[in-house]
């Protein structure tokens, strides 16, 4: 029997956006635990520092899930993805399709990588239910001194 693995991811670019800082959150799950977090800052290109994002953001923390899923050669896992942007889901996961932005690349990438297992699926959720990876994107936000902007309720 294959393990089913639950992975939550999530951006931010504070304190503007787009050309603030970008960082991302995710965590993985297995029978309702976690295995694996992260929370990190995105690193641009030099002389690239200010060509950030959200969606940048948003993509960076779904390709640091399928990573840690590649790395461990998990392809055949059974593997439930959640998001809480549209645009990535649907773009990796839907069918819609990359357009234009900073985050093109990265998109492509995702896209790329999802292509490597054999039962992946993605979700779109409210950011209601993506609090703990919500949480991690912010963590590295304050662990680099940004200041949060209050957001609308």
């Amino acid at each position: 029997m294959n393990n089913i693995y639950i992975a939550y991811f999530d951006g931010a670019c504070e304190p503007i956006n787009p050309g603030g800082t970008a960082t991302y959150g995710a965590v993985i799950l297995q029978a309702g635990e976690p295995i694996w977090m992260c929370s990190e800052v995105y690193q641009p290109e030099p002389g690239h520092e200010h060509e950030t994002s959200n969606n940048l953001a948003e993509y960076s923390g779904l390709i640091a899930v399928l990573d840690w899923f590649a790395e461990r050669g998990l392809f055949d896992a059974e593997i439930m993805v959640y998001g809480d942007s549209q645009l990535v889901i649907n773009q990796v996961f839907g069918t819609w399709r990359i357009k234009k932005g900073l985050y093109v690349p990265l998109a492509h990438r995702a896209r790329e990588l999802v292509q490597a297992f054999d039962h992946i699926h993605g979700q779109w959720i409210p950011r209601g239910e993506n609090a703990l990876a919500d949480r991690l994107s912010k963590a590295a936000l304050k662990r680099v001194g940004v200041e949060l902007r209050l957001q609308p309720i």
